[in-house]
C-alpha cells in the first residue's frame, strides 16, 4: 500500500456521538500526515456528547470542527476516498453499510458506549475516559503497523487483530 497521500480513515458508530468521534480525534493527532481521520453515523445523533467534548478539551484535542453526521456524506460525490473504516460500535457492525467509493479495507472494533454509562457525572465521566484509552491504544497499534510492507491479508488479520483485544490487553501508549 503505496500512497503519495495520507490514508483516510472513516470510524463508524450508530449515533456519531462518541466513540467514532473520538476515533476521529485521536487518528488525526497519532497520525498527523500519515492519516485522515473522520467519523459518521447509521442514525447520527446530530450532536456530539457533551462528555466526549469535554474529556477531548482536557486532553488538548482542537474540537471545533468535530460534529455527529450520516455516513451518507462519505458515499456522495466529492467525498474523501476511504482506505479504512472501522466501526466502534457493535449496532453499526450488524448493520448493512453503504457501498464505500474505492473498497476499504474494514473491521470490527466494538467498544462500550459510554453514553450509556450509569451513575454521578464522575462516574459517566470515567467511562468516557476509558473507552477513550482503548481507542488510543488501538489507534496507535494501527497507526504503527508497517503499512506499505504488508500484504492485504496480513492487513486484515493484523486489523481484525487489534479489535479484538480486551480492554485489559491492550497495552499502555506512552
Amino acid at each position: 500500500m503505496t500512497r503519495d497521500r495520507p490514508y483516510n480513515v472513516l470510524f463508524l458508530c450508530t449515533g456519531n456521538s462518541a466513540r467514532s468521534i473520538m476515533g476521529e480525534a485521536i487518528i488525526n493527532r497519532i497520525g498527523a500526515g500519515k492519516f485522515n481521520g473522520y467519523s459518521a453515523g447509521s442514525m447520527p445523533k446530530g450532536e456530539v456528547h457533551p462528555l466526549a467534548i469535554n474529556l477531548l478539551n482536557k486532553l488538548n484535542y482542537d474540537t471545533g470542527a468535530l460534529r455527529s453526521k450520516s455516513w451518507e456524506e462519505f458515499t456522495a460525490a466529492g467525498a474523501p476516498e476511504l482506505d479504512f473504516v472501522f466501526t466502534v460500535c457493535d449496532n453499526a457492525a450488524n448493520e448493512v453499510c453503504p457501498i464505500w467509493p474505492g473498497q476499504p479495507m474494514t473491521a470490527h472494533w466494538g467498544l462500550p458506549d459510554p453514553a450509556e454509562a450509569q451513575g454521578d457525572e464522575a462516574q459517566r465521566a470515567l467511562a468516557f475516559a476509558d473507552t477513550y484509552r482503548m481507542l488510543n491504544n488501538r489507534i496507535g497499534i494501527f497507526a504503527s503497523l508497517p503499512l506499505a510492507s504488508l500484504d492485504e491479508l496480513s492487513l486484515q488479520n493484523r486489523l481484525n487483530d487489534i479489535g479484538r483485544l480486551k480492554a485489559s490487553a491492550v497495552p499502555e501508549r506512552a
